[in-house]
């Protein structure tokens, strides 16, 4: 298998959730065993030499990889939610999204001072959703080794936005 295997089971949907936009579905990928597993290995790949602690997954889709991940690793999971989506204390970050502003929100006592984690989404965009993350991590004490991506949208920034943490990805698209 090969990481062409794993583009060739984007989906591209013109036109969504708006005019203008080419939405990338990981669905079919998701689907499958093969692929599924197959992006998980590469996943963990990536974390070779890291030894993070904790995997760090953003919401929603950041949860269907960093989880699998996490549990292929043999580490904890924390999950980086939306504004008003976690029981506990939590802190708070605002970030930009094309279309006005969000906020992440992670529990105060997710992590300790120090503690190594690699964050995990679907896709990097603009950077703006990732950033907050590592600010979110960073105000807990810890320490973001590297941000994973399935899939890079190259041209829009969001690399460079995240930079000095290191960033990798399985596959890079066109914007």
């Amino acid at each position: 298998m090969h990481v062409s295997d794993l583009s060739g089971a984007i989906r591209s949907i013109p036109d969504f959730p708006k005019p203008g936009i080419l939405f990338r579905d990981i669905s079919p990928l998701l689907e499958s065993d093969e692929l599924f597993q197959y992006t998980i290995d590469l996943l963990a790949g990536e974390c070779n030499g890291y030894s993070p602690s904790k995997i760090i997954g953003l919401d929603a889709r950041g949860f269907i990889f960093g989880g699998a991940l996490a549990y292929k690793l043999g580490i904890g999971f924390v999950p980086i939610r939306k504004k008003g989506k976690l029981p506990f204390r939590t802190l708070s970050q605002s970030y930009e999204l094309e279309y006005g502003a969000a906020e992440f929100q992670i529990h105060e006592d997710s992590l300790a001072p120090e503690e190594s984690v690699i964050i995990v989404d679907d896709l990097l965009a603009t950077g703006g959703t990732a950033r907050a993350a590592i600010q979110l991590v960073e105000k807990l004490g810890a320490r973001v080794k590297k941000v994973l991506f399935v899939m890079e949208l190259e041209g829009l920034g969001g690399r460079a936005l995240l930079e000095p943490v290191e960033v990798g990805s399985l596959m890079k698209f066109p914007a």
